[in-house]
């Protein structure tokens, strides 16, 4: 009899660890490159989505600052991020075995916007507008793609100089939204951010464009796509990576989608992220 019970207790004990594991909850995060309101909209509804796919708990983890994502995923605090080109590059090049599963069909010739106060008298041009050396220029965050990465290339590019020598000021606002309202504002002549948010922001009528617009569009380039640790099948399942891939691959809610501003996700893979890696480095934000 007493053999008996302590075998049943035993085998509670295993059965409860087992349920325990399998309800592991599959935790992600994102880059804050926008409001906070529009990010808890967005994930909140991805969390539910990607539960009732994958049949796992799943949680959205709100970080402060791109580094902050970045340090999440190394740490292991979340298991899947959406990232932009340069801080998926950075998480990646940090966890062995880590993969880029997909990205938005808009994310493969992604685009910055060049934008100007009007009391800058720069108008809208093909080429890039070098009148802007000597004004006061914003940047979005400084880990950001496309708020900071290709446009310092570019801008290096075109007039031969690190930023700091090109302007008389600069700034880093921390997101795109941000950098729409000190130009606007005249906080700063000058500023540069993705051009879906500016979008979208001159959409929602949250541009006053008679005070901002666009004065020039960079040449395309990679930005974001999901990211999974290169441990996760380990963690949840043989297999496990490959079904996240297949549930945001499947998305067609259009409502998911908009709240994205994306009209599909697709498969991406490390190698389309090869010319972030190289810019990168150049400038100097990949070791």
């Amino acid at each position: 009899m007493f053999r008996r019970s302590v075998f049943a207790i035993v085998l509670a004990g295993l059965l409860a660890g087992a349920a325990d594991a399998q309800q592991t909850p599959l935790v992600f995060t994102a880059i804050p490159d926008e409001d906070e309101t529009r990010l808890v909209e967005r994930f909140t509804q991805y969390a539910k989505y990607f539960e009732s796919k994958l049949g796992v708990p799943v949680k959205y983890l709100a970080v402060k600052s791109y580094p902050a994502a970045v340090t999440a995923f190394i740490n292991n605090q979340v298991q899947f991020a959406w990232f932009g080109g340069l801080t998926g590059v950075q998480a990646r090049l940090a966890v062995p075995g880590s993969q880029a599963i997909a990205q938005g069909a808009e994310d493969v010739a992604f685009k910055s916007y060049i934008i100007a106060h009007i009391s800058t008298g720069l108008k809208a041009a093909t080429e890039f507008p070098k009148d802007i050396e000597g004004k006061t220029f914003t940047f979005g965050a400084r880990a950001s793609t496309s708020g900071r990465l290709f446009p310092e290339h570019f801008i290096r590019q075109a007039l031969g100089k690190e930023p700091d020598k090109v302007f008389a000021r600069v700034g880093y606002s921390g997101d795109h939204s941000r950098t729409i309202q000190l130009v606007q504002s005249g906080a700063y002549q000058v500023g540069v951010l993705n051009h879906l948010v500016w979008d979208q922001e001159v959409k929602s009528g949250k541009v006053d464009t008679g005070r901002v617009s666009v004065i020039w569009e960079t040449p395309a380039y990679p930005d974001y796509h999901w990211v999974a640790r290169g441990d996760m099948d380990r963690t949840f399942g043989g297999g496990f990576t490959a079904r996240l891939q297949v549930a945001i691959l499947g998305v067609d809610d259009p409502k998911l989608l908009a709240i994205f501003d994306r009209s599909k996700f697709i498969p991406a893979k490390n190698s389309d992220y090869t010319a972030i890696e190289n810019v990168g480095k150049l400038t100097g934000l990949i070791n």
